[in-house]
């Protein structure tokens, strides 16, 4: 197989940082795999938030990673690098990347490559990796959410709130959703949460504080920011913990720590796209064992909203700025 591949791609190239306009499909030699490393031929891509930030030329590549956009693809191993047993070539695989998605071939790490769930079509499986990497990470190992605590994620019906939705219920929590209208606070209801708060029309530290009884939730997944923090304060239980992992409101704020040291709240957050290998791979092989028979089974899959041309990664970026979105965009090389 590896003796057929040509000798460029086609991939997207950030021309200059701005609106998305600046994605341009360009050519690019091919890369090759060093050790550690499989070259895949890419199937599927997902679009992310953090791909718009790095276009807006406010996230930048980790030192040594390619400066195409792109961090979570499926599809088949054609070449593996020097100490790669697994995955093999021919092997179907979906793969978190710290770029280079946005490409008809691009290189993973073979530690960060799982195999599609059962039953999976590209487009399915290359809607994991990015989203169940980071809620996994930022729910249950940061946050530490266990069974039968309350859970409150802010942008339910995106990427990672729809994923945070499915896996904190499948774990057992009580989750409840913030969403920007009717049709997508169904979604999140229809996705597993208890209930689901326009946060347009409600205030979201009432309802959660009513339905658990005035105590607050347990733990917050905020990709919001901004003025939202100090409200996500009354919003926590004792002993509550908060996780940051996007700031569409902004990454400063004034903030009141007294609340926090009254309640005694735990705050942290994290970029995945930076940590190294070796934690990734961590990460990577808890998901293997705790979520993939629940993917297997289909007691959770990623929701698909809508599939691009990867000709046409702009039009995927409007759409996902316009948050007109339920769910995951992707392109199709």
């Amino acid at each position: 197989m590896s003796d057929t591949l040509p000798e460029v791609m086609t991939c997207i190239e950030i021309k200059g940082f701005g609106g998305p306009e600046v994605l341009v499909p360009t050519e690019r030699p091919m890369p090759v795999p060093g050790a550690g490393e499989v070259l895949i031929k890419v199937e599927a891509a997902g679009v992310n938030r953090p791909d718009i930030v790095q276009r807006q030329g406010n996230y930048a590549p980790p030192p040594g990673a390619t400066d195409i956009p792109g961090l979570e693809v499926a599809g088949v191993v054609v070449r593996t690098g020097e100490g790669v047993a697994e995955p093999k070539v021919g092997d179907r695989v979906c793969a978190l990347l710290s770029g280079g998605g946005y490409a008809d071939h691009c290189l993973a790490k073979a530690a960060l490559c799982l195999p599609f769930p059962k039953g999976y079509d590209a487009v399915s499986a290359a809607g994991i990796p990015e989203t169940f990497f980071t809620v996994w990470h930022n729910v249950f190992e940061r946050g530490d959410l266990q069974p039968g605590e309350s859970f409150l994620i802010h942008g339910g019906t995106g990427g990672i709130g729809s994923t945070a939705i499915q896996m904190a219920k499948a774990m057992g929590a009580r989750v409840f959703a913030t969403a920007g209208s009717a049709e997508k606070v169904k979604a999140c209801q229809d996705l597993g949460a208890e209930r689901g708060i326009n946060y347009r029309e409600e205030d979201y530290v009432e309802v959660v504080r009513e339905l658990t009884g005035g105590k607050g939730v347990n733990v917050i997944l905020d990709v919001v920011g901004g003025d939202y923090l100090n409200r996500d304060v009354k919003a926590m239980a004792p002993s509550g913990r908060h996780v940051s992992i996007a700031f569409q409101k902004g990454a400063k704020v004034e903030f009141n720590f007294m609340p926090m040291m009254l309640k005694r709240l735990t705050f942290t957050g994290s970029v995945l796209r930076s940590q190294p290998t070796d934690e990734k791979a961590r990460i990577a092989g808890n998901l293997r064992k705790t979520i993939w028979p629940m993917l297997d089974s289909g007691a959770m899959k990623p929701l698909i909203f809508k599939t691009f041309p990867l000709a046409e990664a702009s039009k995927a970026h409007q759409l996902m700025e316009s948050s007109q979105h339920i769910g995951k965009i992707m392109l199709l090389p």
